[in-house]
């Protein structure tokens, strides 16, 4: 798990997406703060649209079904949520920095077992592990940003080390490892159809 470090006078918390900068950096003036604020939003509506979407295609694929257009808008606002996490007023290397390669890596290879592989025999299986780990990933990232903005849940893990925030983070990877599981399984004999 990651913890926040929290350093006094050294760093300063920007728009919630898990990104520092230096507090000796130039301060945003309003109108850049308000494009920050912006940017920050569509940061955020591209994960959560993301995030839906991942649920619906993994289901899909529990069910056996491709769901073609829920499966590309997941792919490429789950991609746009990694690139545009890099574009944050930042210095160094972040948790948020590494997750969001992770992620672009993961998803290189989802789509390089779809697109370039047509999930042709163990690609298809490769292309469900992939699409579960990028899914899975983004709700990493939002079950931490929870515990970080929601006072309730802020309060039982104030540094992200708590037992509270690490149960949280456990029990969403067992219920992904079984998705995924389920997803591979019952996908991997399905016939490709359009739904």
């Amino acid at each position: 798990m990651f913890a926040r470090r929290s350093v006094p006078g050294l760093r300063e918390r920007i728009g919630g997406c898990g990104f520092r900068r230096e507090s000796g950096a130039e301060a945003p003036d309003s109108k850049g703060e308000t494009v920050l604020a912006a940017y920050t939003a569509f940061h955020v509506l591209l994960s959560l649209i993301g995030i839906g979407t991942g649920f619906i295609v993994i289901f899909g694929l529990i069910a056996g079904r491709w769901l073609g257009l829920w499966t590309s808008i997941f792919l490429w606002t789950t991609i746009l949520t990694s690139v545009t996490g890099f574009f944050f007023p930042f210095k160094g290397i972040t948790p948020g920095i590494v997750l969001g390669i992770i992620s672009l890596v993961v998803l290189a290879v989802s789509l390089f077992a779809l697109y370039a592989k047509k999930m042709a025999g163990g690609w298809r299986t490769t292309f469900v592990i992939t699409a579960v780990i990028a899914e899975w990933l983004n709700f990493f990232v939002l079950i931490a940003q929870l515990f970080e903005k929601v006072p309730a849940l802020h309060t039982l893990a104030p540094t992200n080390t708590e037992p509270p925030f690490e149960i949280a983070q456990l029990v969403a990877l067992i219920v992904f490892v079984v998705l995924g599981f389920l997803a591979a399984k019952n996908f991997r004999q399905a016939q490709l159809q359009t739904a």
